[in-house]
């Protein structure tokens, strides 16, 4: 359980690095300068550039929605084992 708690993590750490990277290495090779015409409010570069990091942001997204749903089942399945132990040791209450 623990190598793979791990190795997920690992995963999600090297996506958010490659997210990253990925709009840094966008933002370099673009022939504008994509955050000061973002911050001179030009709204068609603020959508390309979300367009672009967009698909690759979803991913890291479910990937994180994934850790949470995997944790949350782990806890369910533990507050119904306990709830069956529980009943299993101590019939009739």
């Amino acid at each position: 359980m623990g190598q793979a708690l791990i190795a997920f993590l690992s995963y999600f750490a090297v996506s958010l690095l490659l997210l990253l990277a990925f709009v840094m290495i966008y933002v370099k090779f673009t022939p504008y300068r994509d955050f000061e015409l973002i911050a001179h409010d030009n709204s068609a570069v603020s959508l390309t550039l979300a367009g672009a990091v967009l698909p690759l942001g979803l991913t890291v997204a479910l990937t994180a929605l994934e850790m949470l749903v995997a944790f949350l089942q782990a806890y369910v399945f533990t507050i119904l084992t306990c709830i069956y132990l529980n009943d299993a040791i101590h019939p009739g209450h």
